[in-house]
C-alpha cells in the first residue's frame, strides 16, 4: 500500500496530477479542487490510496489524511467505487459529508452526481453508525489559489463531473454575479456546486 507520496508536481489535469518522485513521474487522480491547488513545478505531499484492480493499479491523493480515510471509508459501501467516492469529496468536504451521513442528510448526498435517492439512503443506512463524531467548526482544509482562468477551470470541472456543459457555465455565471469577490478555484467550485444543487 502506498499511503502517502511526496515529490515534485510535473503535470496538472482536471482531475489529476503527476508527481515525480524518484525519477519516476505517478499519476494520482484526484478531486478538481485539489488538482487546481497544485502547480508544475511545486512540490507537493498526498496522503494516497492505492486501488488494485485486475486490469489496472490506481492512485488517488488527497491534501489531508482525513479525506483519504473518508475516501476509503465511503467505498465500504456496496455500490460506491472510487470514482463515487472521489465524487462525493469533489462536491463536500470532508466534515459537512461526514455530518452529511451522520445526520441522513439525504438532500446533501444526492447533490453528488451518480447518487440518488435509494443509493444515498443506503450509505446512511451502512455508515450512520460507523461515520464517527463529526467535529464542530472543521472544515476542508485543502489549499486554495487563484488563477487567472478560473471560471474556465470551475466550468471544466463540473462538466467532468457529469453536468452539461451549459448548467455548468450558468451555475458559474450565477456564482460569479452573486460573490464578485471571489476567485479561489475551490471556493467558486463549491459555490456552483451549490448552485446546481438546488
Amino acid at each position: 500500500m502506498i499511503s502517502s507520496l511526496s515529490g515534485t508536481v510535473g503535470a496538472v489535469g482536471l482531475d489529476h496530477v503527476v508527481v515525480e518522485v524518484g525519477g519516476v513521474g505517478l499519476l494520482v487522480h484526484t478531486t478538481p479542487a485539489e488538482a487546481a491547488a497544485l502547480r508544475p513545478g511545486a512540490t507537493a505531499r498526498l496522503s494516497t490510496t492505492l486501488v488494485v484492480r485486475e486490469e489496472s493499479l490506481t492512485l488517488y491523493g488527497f491534501a489531508e489524511t482525513a479525506q483519504r480515510d473518508l475516501f476509503e471509508q465511503v467505498q465500504t459501501v456496496s455500490g460506491v467505487g472510487p470514482r463515487l467516492a472521489l465524487a462525493m469529496l469533489a462536491v463536500h468536504a470532508p466534515t459537512p459529508l461526514r455530518a452529511a451521513i451522520a445526520g441522513g442528510d439525504l438532500a446533501a448526498l444526492v447533490k453528488v452526481p451518480g447518487i440518488g435517492k435509494k443509493g444515498a439512503e443506503r450509505i446512511v443506512l451502512e455508515l450512520k453508525d460507523k461515520i464517527g463524531p463529526v467535529e464542530a467548526g472543521a472544515g476542508s482544509s485543502a489549499p486554495t489559489t487563484p488563477v487567472a482562468a478560473e471560471h474556465e477551470q470551475v466550468t471544466e470541472a463540473l462538466v467532468g463531473l457529469g453536468w452539461s456543459a451549459k448548467q455548468a457555465t450558468e451555475a458559474v455565471d450565477a456564482v460569479s454575479a452573486a460573490e464578485p469577490g471571489t476567485r479561489e478555484v475551490s471556493a467558486l467550485l463549491r459555490l456552483a456546486l451549490r448552485e446546481l444543487g438546488r
